[in-house]
């Protein structure tokens, strides 16, 4: 089958263990596809397993955009992803390909279809100031004054997360407003023609399922030696982004000894649901797309072929 239309870009949205990734792949032989990954995790080198990366095989058969171009210690943002996302998109139009947008970072896939309000520049000095203050009085100090001119954002963000402290009170002491009042200004929208679908799930018994079995095989891969060598790094902590991210968080304070190892596969799993269950709340909000079903290839490839027709 040909491509579709010019400036057409495809997403495939939906909560983890879906099979997002395998209905991409699919997708992408018939309709001369590039795909660009949207997953938060995914974006890091050397964290493959925890995170369900394709394997190598599948990678060198259906190359990933935006798939293990960070070392784990940087940090990442939506805005960030959103310049790099529309670079690859462009990138798949002057390959003559249909870009396939995948994943289920949902934060990501909003920035790039809504757009994105324009935050300052990190400033290295305020940065340090704020750290210094946590350093004296904790983050939880942080997190009260930053309650104080910005409540919307403290509700949002939860006390152990210095990262998104640090960055919205920034941004309320370089710009005198707040990060909610900032990302309700004006967006620039995504200039393409985009379809967007989803996996949703009525019975989550299902996916609790394949989250659960999922993440067994992880371990059977060997997902416990891939966190012990970023953890033998010695330069990784759980205040970076790519440590927090779901299983990684769990094993690593099972190999610190905060964890036996039934608690954290238990913990695991649990954390697993939950960000499905999160990424679900997230897309029965979403507008403009055109739902899947778990398990229904075929159904599903035709239900995107026909809209493309």
């Amino acid at each position: 089958m040909s491509q579709p239309n010019n400036k057409t870009v495809i997403s495939i949205m939906g909560p983890t263990a879906s099979g997002k990734t395998d209905l991409a792949m699919q997708l992408s032989d018939l309709i001369n596809g590039d795909l660009i990954s949207v997953d938060s995790a995914l974006i890091y080198r050397d964290m493959d397993i925890g995170t369900a990366k394709p394997t190598e095989a599948e990678l060198k058969q259906y190359p990933h955009q935006l798939i293990s171009f960070l070392d784990p210690s940087e940090v990442y943002s939506a805005a960030d992803f959103r310049r790099d996302a529309i670079a690859a998109i462009e990138r798949s139009f002057q390959l003559g390909k249909t870009p396939i947008l995948v994943g289920g970072t949902m934060m990501y896939f909003k920035s790039l279809v809504e757009g994105i309000s324009q935050l300052p520049e990190a400033d290295p000095k305020i940065r340090a100031e704020i750290e210094t203050l946590a350093n004296q009085h904790g983050w939880q100090y942080v997190h009260e004054k930053l309650a104080e001119v910005d409540p919307d954002s403290a509700n949002r963000i939860h006390p152990n997360d210095p990262q998104r402290i640090n960055r919205a009170y920034e941004i309320y002491l370089i710009s005198g407003k707040t990060m909610t009042q900032l990302m309700s200004e004006e967006k620039q929208p995504i200039p393409y023609d985009i379809k967007q679908f989803a996996f949703m799930c009525e019975d989550k018994s299902v996916l609790h399922e394949r989250i659960e079995q999922r993440f067994h095989i992880m371990l059977e891969q060997g997902f416990e030696q891939e966190v012990k060598r970023l953890h033998a790094r010695g330069d990784l902590h759980m205040d970076l982004p790519a440590i927090r991210s779901v299983g990684y968080r769990q094993m690593w304070q099972y190999l610190e000894g905060e964890l036996d190892r039934d608690e954290m596969i238990f913990r695991g799993v649990v954390a697993t649901r939950q960000l499905a269950k999160r990424q679900l709340t997230w897309l029965r909000s979403w507008k403009q797309v055109t739902y899947l079903e778990i398990g229904k290839t075929k159904e599903n490839l035709q239900r995107i072929l026909n809209s493309l027709s």
